[in-house]
Order: C-alpha cells, then sequence, then structure tokens
C-alpha cells in the first residue's frame, strides 16, 4: 500500500450524452456515433492515462425508452469495451458497472476476472443494484426487485464473487514439465455455495491477477446503499454538492466501516463525481459553463428524462402547469426511489407546477470547479485536504476541455505532490493505495501452520 495520501483521479466519458447532456451530441468535436467508437474511447483512456489518472470508469444501465439519453440509447457493453482498451493501454485502471440484480454471478465473476487477467491487474467492478425498473422485464420478469432484496442480492453476490476468485491458490499450478505435474489439486477449492439468493459450486476455472480480486466499487447514497459500500466497497462513487456535503458522507461511509463492519476505514477511497470547466480566466470558464449547461440539455429533454428516477414514467401525458403530480411517486418505489423521493418532496413543499419541477432540474448550481488551471487545481486540493474526498471522478463531457485538466491542472497537482508525477504500480490497487487481498485458502493454511 502507498503510505503518502494522494489525490485519486478517475475520468468518466459520456460519449454523446448521458442524463442531463442530452444534447451533447450537437458538439462538434464528438463523433455522432462516439458511444460505438472504440477509437473516439481509446482516444480519452489514453489520454487520461497520459494525464497519470488511476482509472476509467464506464457506466451502464439495460433498460431503455425513446426518452433515453443519446449515450443510453446505443452503447458499448462495459467489459467488452474495458478489454478492447487493456490491449490499447498500459496502466490506467478499468473499471465498469455491472448489476448484481441481472447476472448470473459464475459468469459475470468470470468475465470480470478474465478483464483483470487481461489487463494485468488493472480491473474494477462497480456494482449496481439496478435502479431502472423496466430492466426486469428484459430478463424475463413480470416486475422488478423490490429495494430490500435488490441489496440483499448484492451483499451475497460480492461475497460470492470473492470466493470464487480464491477458487485456485496463486501457487496452485505447477506446470512442471519434468515431473509432469501441472496443477497442485490441493489447492484448487470447490465453493459449494449456497446461499439466500444463490447457488454455486464452483470452482471458477481462472486464476488470480497481480492485485488479487478486481477493485469493488459502489454508488449508493440511501441508506442500505451506505450499508452495501461499507461492508463491501474499495472506492465509493458519489455526489456531493459542496465541502459539508462531501465531509459528511465520508465521516459517515468511513465510520460505518469502521464500527459495524470491523473495517480500516483507509482502505475505502471515496470519490465524488465532479464536472471541470477550465478557461485562460474564471470570468471566461464560468461564461463556458453557462454556456454548456444551457446547450446541453434543453427543456424537452429535462420532460422526457423527467421520469428516469421514477421507473421511466411518462411525464409528457400532464399538463405542465398544473400542481405536480405526487401520486406518480408510487411507479418510483422499485426504481431510484430515494431520487423520486427528494424531487416530489420538493415539489409538493414548493408547491410547484410539474414545469417548474422540472426547469428545478435544469437551473445548474455554479461549479465548485469552474476556472483557471489554477484556480481548479485550488479547489480540488481544499475538498481533498478537507477529507470531503479522497479523490475525483470526472465527466468528460466536452473533450477539449477534459484536455486542458490533463496537461494544465495535472501539472500543477504534480507540483504540489498531491499527485503522481508518474504511476508507481501497474495495477489499479497499487494506484489507489489498497492491499492484495490474501487467498483466503492460503490464509487459513498459514493461520493453521501448514506448509506453503
Amino acid at each position: 500500500m502507498t503510505s503518502k495520501r494522494q489525490i485519486h483521479l478517475g475520468a468518466v466519458p459520456y460519449a454523446t450524452g448521458g442524463p442531463g447532456s442530452s444534447t451533447l451530441w450537437l458538439d462538434p468535436e464528438i463523433p455522432v456515433d462516439a458511444s460505438v467508437d472504440i477509437d473516439w474511447y481509446t482516444e480519452i483512456a489514453q489520454l487520461a492515462e497520459r494525464g497519470r489518472f488511476d482509472l476509467l470508469f464506464i457506466v451502464d444501465s439495460q433498460f431503455i425508452t425513446p426518452y433515453s439519453p443519446p449515450h443510453y440509447l446505443n452503447r458499448l457493453e462495459p467489459l467488452t469495451l474495458l478489454s478492447a482498451l487493456a490491449a490499447r493501454t498500459s496502466h490506467i485502471g478499468l473499471v465498469g458497472t455491472a448489476s448484481s440484480s441481472f447476472n448470473s454471478p459464475f459468469n459475470l465473476v468470470r468475465r470480470l476476472g478474465s478483464l483483470d487477467l487481461i489487463s494485468g491487474g488493472r480491473a474494477g467492478w462497480n456494482v449496481v443494484t439496478t435502479g431502472d425498473a423496466g430492466t426486469a422485464a428484459n430478463y424475463g420478469l413480470d416486475e422488478h426487485y423490490d429495494y430490500d432484496t435488490r441489496y440483499e442480492r448484492a451483499h451475497e453476490f460480492v461475497e460470492l464473487a470473492r470466493a470464487l476468485w480464491d477458487s485456485y491458490e496463486d501457487d496452485a499450478f505447477v506446470r512442471d514439465r519434468e515431473t509432469g505435474v501441472f496443477l497442485d489439486r490441493s489447492k484448487q477449492h470447490v465453493l459449494n455455495h449456497e446461499g439466500t439468493h444463490f447457488k454455486v459450486r464452483g470452482p471458477l476455472n481462472l486464476v488470480r491477477s497481480a492485485q488479487g480480486h478486481p477493485v469493488v466499487f459502489q454508488a449508493g447514497s440511501s441508506d442500505q446503499g451506505r450499508d452495501l459500500g461499507a461492508s463491501v466497497g474499495e472506492g465509493i462513487f458519489i455526489h456531493a454538492p459542496d465541502i459539508p456535503a462531501g465531509q459528511a458522507f465520508y465521516d459517515d461511509v468511513k465510520t460505518r466501516a469502521r464500527d459495524r463492519f470491523g473495517r480500516n476505514p483507509d482502505e475505502i477511497v471515496v470519490m465524488p463525481g465532479i464536472e471541470v470547466v477550465v478557461a485562460d480566466t474564471d470570468e471566461e470558464a464560468r461564461e463556458l459553463e453557462a454556456h454548456w449547461h444551457e446547450s446541453d440539455h434543453n427543456f424537452q429533454a429535462a420532460l422526457e428524462e423527467f421520469g428516469r428516477p421514477f421507473g421511466w414514467h411518462d411525464f409528457t401525458q400532464y399538463d405542465l402547469d398544473a400542481p405536480f403530480p405526487a401520486d406518480a411517486l408510487v411507479h418510483g418505489e422499485r426504481s431510484f426511489y430515494t431520487q423520486a423521493k427528494a424531487v416530489t418532496e420538493r415539489a409538493v413543499s414548493n408547491g410547484w407546477t410539474l414545469r417548474q419541477a422540472v426547469e428545478a432540474t435544469r437551473l445548474w448550481p455554479k461549479g465548485d470547479f469552474v476556472g483557471t488551471a489554477a484556480t481548479v487545481a485550488d479547489r480540488l486540493v481544499e475538498w481533498w485536504e478537507a477529507r470531503a474526498c479522497d479523490g475525483f471522478n470526472i465527466s468528460v463531457a466536452h473533450p477539449s476541455n477534459f484536455k486542458r485538466f490533463v496537461d494544465e491542472v495535472v501539472p500543477l497537482l504534480q507540483e504540489r505532490g498531491v499527485f503522481r508525477a508518474d504511476y508507481e504500480s501497474t495495477t489499479l490497487r497499487g494506484h489507489l493505495g489498497l492491499p492484495v487481498p490474501a487467498n483466503r485458502y492460503t490464509a487459513a493454511r498459514t493461520a493453521a501452520g501448514e506448509p506453503a
């Protein structure tokens, strides 16, 4: 593990535009098919690697409607995409979203383990419980899992994954041509897992990588989400509007990890997602920020996307100038309920119409990370020093601006000694300062005093 605390950086490409940026694809510097263009992703990944970023993070979902943002309508499956990028990069971590609600554990664990080996130990898994309720219909289910069931499955899934990744002890494959011994069979372990939600025999037909297991990430702000992150997460992706909110989350999740789950809180890396705008002056950056917020997401797109946390309920059917339809909250009970509830409560308490509620989603507060390179660097360090985070996930919206971050902000962070001047590791765990997990069976042998 790295002894010196450093800022961690992730890049999150949204290609043709995700939620809140449905008209991003109109930017001429972005290919209109960027979301399925491996060369475009390669360019972004290699740029982030040149900036010595810790990781590239690919988000995902498996349900769409005609109202879904462009990037969601047509995009590459994350682990397939990251496997291609593994061959085109050498150091940057490769993190992909995969659902614990709609995957077979053995199959997903094998795919993640394969990415980890292909990349030389650079894989990460963002565990999601899937909030898009319509996904259930794509997997032969009549209705989505309820909130508690989704999180119960996620807890069991992650523990099962880690057990499967330990199927072979690290020295199980002898491969001795003189003796003709390929495998030490005593170091291959059948799992025979029978849990509440999954039944898997094992073993996994794959060895561990240089980092042992892919790094497990989690992104959830609900109470169940925070418990999941505190219990199994090694990286936590969050959204925090300001330093006090970041500090509150940071303290909460690390306290939960220590007090409820007996974990070392220093082995959890908290990285809020942020938008960065870099320009020659602070004033120019603010003008650019305002321009992009207006041009990347118009009212009609905001209205069409408004139903996503409500299970993609269609809000275009309502009178925009009538009182907000609070009874629509029922549609969010098996979707992104925390978000849907917050939207509903805010609209009702303010006496808003639907139009006003939708407009509120377009009233972007001025970002904290907007200005000259020096201004942005100062703000990043301020958040980090205040323990509002351990690093940042930077949205890659307009690529030329991301390039300015790499070329102008990163060197300032390096000069201050808060960000690496060069990679010191070849694995994602090494970048993040996380320990390599011991193989559970080898550890048991050692504890029992048995010879290796």
